[in-house]
C-alpha cells in the first residue's frame, strides 16, 4: 500500500460478501419490522432478529478477517 493511499475497512467488505449468507435472517428481522410497522406504543421491537442476523454475519466475518489482522 502506498503512503498517499486510504486504508480499506476489511471488515466492511467481508461483511458486504457474508451478508448474502445470511438471506434468512435478514428476512426474518425485515418481516419483524413491517409487523410492527403500525405500533405506537414503542414497546414492540425486532431486537432478537436483528442481533441474530447480525450474529450470522459475524460468524461468516470472523475466520476471514483474522487472517488479514496484523
Amino acid at each position: 500500500m502506498r503512503a498517499d493511499e486510504e486504508p480499506v475497512d476489511q471488515k466492511k467488505y467481508l461483511e458486504d460478501s457474508c451478508k448474502p449468507k445470511c438471506v434468512k435472517p435478514f428476512l426474518q428481522y425485515q418481516a419483524c419490522v413491517k409487523r410492527i410497522e403500525g405500533d405506537e406504543s414503542g414497546h414492540k421491537h425486532c431486537t432478537g432478529q436483528y442481533f441474530d442476523y447480525w450474529s450470522c454475519v459475524d460468524k461468516c466475518v470472523a475466520p476471514k478477517l483474522f487472517t488479514k489482522l496484523k
